[in-house]
């Protein structure tokens, strides 16, 4: 799951509009785009109703759920897809702790929470996690605080056979589906209204 923002007029104004999509892979293994809705924000309203129109169209029977941890996507995933388990995507959290941390400490940092990410097993992500804090504690205390409270969903993925986890511990895949729409939509830069944004980057998706 993840939102892709755009520029779009209503009447006189130029507002921002953000294109919910999603992707899924199937029981044999294929990927395939899901589906598209416009909305205001991306909000838990917005996003409900995205996973209300997908569970019409008949989806159903989902298992693993990837996404950023958006308060409101989160929330509306738990909602409508209990039972399933929820992936935080680690280049988020990645990103959300590097805004605490100092420049001349970055490169330390990501390394050790690399360690923590692509640990094999259970007992040595737990293992590299108390390094982490034990070495970031006093020069990155925030930095840590965010990898202890997003530490359990980001290592969902150990839940999975380790030939899946390297594609399904971020949304790397969505972002560059996302970013294939947005070489195409920055041409146009703003849209006369969001029926055409839809039927532009539904068209994309198709494609």
């Amino acid at each position: 799951m993840d939102a892709l923002f755009i520029k779009s007029r209503e009447e006189e104004r130029v507002v921002p509009r953000a294109a919910l999509v999603a992707s899924g892979i199937r029981s044999d293994g294929h990927r395939e785009i899901l589906g598209v809705r416009m909305g205001d924000v991306e909000s838990f309203s917005t996003w409900e109703e995205r996973f209300r129109w997908l569970k019409g169209r008949g989806l159903k029977g989902v298992m693993f759920v990837i996404s950023d941890r958006h308060g409101g996507l989160t929330e509306a995933i738990a909602r409508h897809f209990q039972g399933a388990t929820w992936q935080c995507c680690q280049v988020h959290l990645m990103q959300n702790m590097l805004g605490h941390v100092s420049f001349r400490h970055r490169a330390e940092v990501v390394a050790a929470a690399q360690r923590v990410f692509q640990a094999a097993d259970r007992k040595e992500t737990e293992r590299s996690l108390t390094e982490f804090v034990e070495r970031f504690e006093k020069t990155a205390p925030q930095a840590v605080k965010c990898l202890e409270d997003g530490f359990e969903d980001a290592l969902a993925v150990l839940a999975l056979p380790e030939k899946y986890r390297k594609r399904l511990r971020s949304t790397n895949r969505q972002e560059r589906l996302n970013e294939e729409v947005r070489r195409r939509e920055r041409v146009i830069r703003i849209f006369p209204n969001d029926e055409s944004a839809l039927r532009l980057i539904g068209a994309l998706l198709a494609e």
